[in-house]
């Protein structure tokens, strides 16, 4: 029951960004999904670590007003690991849409840390690696 909980976390997680077909990106989702104070990081050659506000707020931008279009990510393969009231995701996904004109694909790593809260199976954090 919880990886069928967590499971559905993460998809509603990387559903949020979906913009195709006209669709408007529900991050306020992101607000639901990750607790207030989660942490949110991303690696690479432009590591930044984020609230959840500093996070969600230039993506929003990008989603709504016409820059990012047709973007999806999903989730491609995932090892979820469950001890009690804790879990630990470790996931490839891949990614694409359209940015300033240009259609573009990619792909990258994600780990995500699940709390069970009285609301149900919730994100404290999260962290990615975008593959070059």
């Amino acid at each position: 029951m919880a990886k069928t909980e967590i499971d559905l976390v993460t998809a509603e997680f990387f559903g949020a960004f979906d913009n195709r077909g006209g669709r408007k990106a529900d991050l306020v989702e992101i607000g639901r999904l990750v607790l207030p104070g989660g942490v949110i990081v991303k690696t690479g050659p432009d590591f930044t670590v984020y609230t959840v506000d500093e996070f969600v707020g230039p993506r929003r931008r990008l989603l709504s007003e016409g820059r990012l279009t047709e973007f999806r990510e999903w989730e491609t393969s995932e090892r979820t690991e469950i001890r009690g009231d804790i879990a630990s995701r470790f996931g490839e996904y891949r990614k694409s849409g359209i940015l300033d004109g240009e259609p573009f694909e990619g792909g990258g790593t994600k780990t995500i840390q699940f709390v069970r809260t009285p609301q149900g199976w919730r994100i404290a954090a999260f962290s990615w690696y975008d593959h070059p």
